[in-house]
């Protein structure tokens, strides 16, 4: 599905990611943990296309990614919800699901909001009329991933969805992206810290100083692992 090798980015004369190197495989969650400041986030917005890296690739279902536009990746089916959401607060709930369909087909605009979002995010269903921006953090975390969800993407990427959210949502917010994996086959790239919902991952990688330190299964978590890399 997305295949990401010897990726190096700098900002400035700031060397940020070194030779990384990441696979998610179609229908599979995979999270990347690691310390604020690490570059998991330059990681994504590179994904995206929101950054442009000095060398390395980036590989979506066999086609190069290289100079494509973040508006043209979407369009390839890669789904990005960034940190802090980014919901338009000034559009109704209802407004904001329906920019997600910018990026499907015309004739596919027309069908209007899938009942699967509602069955996924309730709480969005009885919410369509009220102000993005009137909506608590973890409803806005939820109006952000149906979003993206909307525009029927291949590689959904999320930004630490938990950040700020209560624990109960959060564990809304977890059981909803299990259910869109297996009721879809999307793949999930996210970043996370919160470790209950790193479990729920299929694979993770670390990150340490710009570069992947280790991987494997997140079965296999270890506590010094947890420690060194998700410890505040």
């Amino acid at each position: 599905m997305l295949q990401v090798s010897g990726l190096n980015v700098y900002y400035g004369e700031s060397h940020i990611l070194r030779g990384v190197d990441l696979s998610v495989a179609p229908g599979q969650m995979v999270c990347l943990i690691g310390r604020n400041g690490v570059g998991k986030t330059t990681l994504l917005k590179s994904v995206m296309g929101l950054i442009k890296p000095r060398s390395g690739s980036i590989v979506l279902e066999g086609q190069s990614l290289d100079g494509l536009t973040p508006d043209r990746r979407a369009h390839l089916g890669i789904g990005y919800v960034p940190q802090g959401r980014d919901i338009i607060p000034r559009l109704t709930v209802r407004e904001n699901l329906l920019l997600g369909l910018e990026s499907v087909p015309p004739r596919d605009r027309k069908k209007g909001i899938s009942a699967d979002i509602y069955d996924l995010f309730p709480v969005l269903k009885t919410m369509l009329s009220r102000m993005g921006g009137d909506l608590s953090g973890g409803q806005q975390q939820q109006l952000a991933i149906a979003r993206a969800i909307m525009s029927r993407p291949k590689l959904l990427v999320l930004d630490e969805p938990t950040e700020g959210i209560q624990p109960s949502i959060i564990l809304e917010i977890e059981a909803a992206v299990r259910r869109i994996i297996e009721t879809t086959g999307i793949s999930v790239l996210l970043v996370e810290q919160h470790l209950h919902f790193v479990r729920q991952a299929d694979w993770y990688y670390a990150m340490q100083k710009g570069g992947i330190v280790a991987s494997g299964p997140t079965a296999n978590l270890s506590q010094d692992v947890i420690q060194q890399f998700l410890a505040v």
